[in-house]
């Protein structure tokens, strides 16, 4: 029988195989084993959780066999549901459950009483704990949206400062000969003062 419910587990994994398409799996034995997805579908519980659960509940033994592929016995189901029961309905937290599971010897009895209010409240903490402590999507999953697009400021400008008046064309004569005169003027000063220069020195060599 095991062999049996292990090949049916296992072909539950591959929707390719032969002889799959068409034709609808049979339902299995209550004594069959259950695959990870068939146990979260039964119970009502993300995958996640029920692998989490295993590191808190050692009573959980699924089998794993090639790819860590979990394959639950039937008792480990009946647990799991107890488990479920005991945290989502009658209100307690982890350590209540895994305590309860030490008071009966490795096992969940049915005539578990529900929690007391602060143990529901204390598992109400755990649940937000829980929430709060959830990783953030890889940063490649999140839908970025674009930024806004930024307006280039326009450079001001200095204004140009208008080009000087055109100067007559009859008043170009007069200015060329004004120049000329005070050129005239500072060359005979120059020449003036080099000759007094020159008659100073010759007395006192004289």
């Amino acid at each position: 029988m095991v062999d049996e419910d292990f090949n049916a587990a296992d072909d539950e994994g591959h929707p390719d195989h032969p002889g799959d398409a068409g034709r609808q799996r049979p339902r299995k034995t209550a004594d069959a084993f259950r695959t990870i997805s068939e146990v979260a579908d039964e119970l009502h519980v993300p995958q996640h959780v029920l692998r989490f659960w295993e590191t808190k509940f050692p009573q959980v033994r699924p089998l794993k066999r090639g790819g860590g592929r979990r394959y639950y016995r039937p008792e480990d189901v009946l647990l799991l549901r107890r488990v479920a029961d005991l945290l989502y309905t009658q209100g307690y937290t982890i350590k209540g459950v895994q305590r309860l599971l030490r008071e009966g010897g490795g096992a969940l009895h049915e005539n578990i009483p529900p929690a007391s209010p602060e143990e529901r409240q204390a598992a109400e903490m755990e649940r937000v704990q829980a929430a709060a402590e959830k990783p953030e999507p890889p940063l490649l999953s999140r839908q970025i949206e674009p930024a806004a697009p930024v307006a280039t400021p326009i450079p001001v400008q200095a204004p140009i400062p208008p080009p000087p008046p055109a100067l007559p064309v009859a008043d170009i004569p007069h200015l060329v000969e004004r120049k000329h005169d005070a050129e005239t003027d500072r060359l005979r000063a120059l020449l003036t003062e080099t000759l007094a220069a020159l008659q100073q020195l010759r007395e006192l060599l004289g």
